[in-house]
């Protein structure tokens, strides 16, 4: 006599399902934009998971209690990290304002109110200088 043939493996259970209590919301703000900031959005982290983001305003929701988070930037490099410690208290929200800074060697800031843009006064330095090499490539070849 023949066996019938097994059936489907066993279902396993369903992950757990954090109760409403406990969670919460980050609002991650990213400060700029394309056209202001860098073509390519900066990476968000949440306790180490890659989460999706966008310039602007980002609801994440969030286990309540602490959390991570870390922010950068990438071009030719990893540039612009920041890191902050957050508690999200259960059903509630945190916001948090990351600004990407003005060039590569520079780190980001992020923290609970609107940031500065870290590197301007070394961006503007090397235009300056730049812009001053250019002018003496013009003018001193003409005396």
């Amino acid at each position: 006599m023949s066996m019938p043939p097994p059936g489907p493996p066993p279902a396993s259970p369903p992950p757990p399902q954090p109760a409403p209590d406990d969670l919460g919301w980050l609002r991650v703000t990213l400060q700029g934009s394309v056209l202001t900031s860098n073509m390519i959005t900066p990476a968000v982290s949440i306790n180490g998971y890659r989460v999706p983001a966008q310039y602007g305003d980002n609801v994440i929701p969030v286990h309540a209690g602490p959390n991570r988070v870390d922010v950068s930037c990438q071009w030719l490099m990893t540039y612009g990290q920041a890191s902050l410690e957050t508690q999200v208290p259960p059903g509630g929200q945190v916001q948090v304002f990351y600004a990407a800074p003005m060039h590569q060697f520079s780190k980001g800031a992020i923290g609970f109110q609107r940031q500065k843009r870290p590197g301007v006064l070394g961006f503007w330095l090397l235009l300056g200088v730049v812009l001053l090499v250019v002018l003496a490539l013009i003018i001193l070849p003409n005396l």
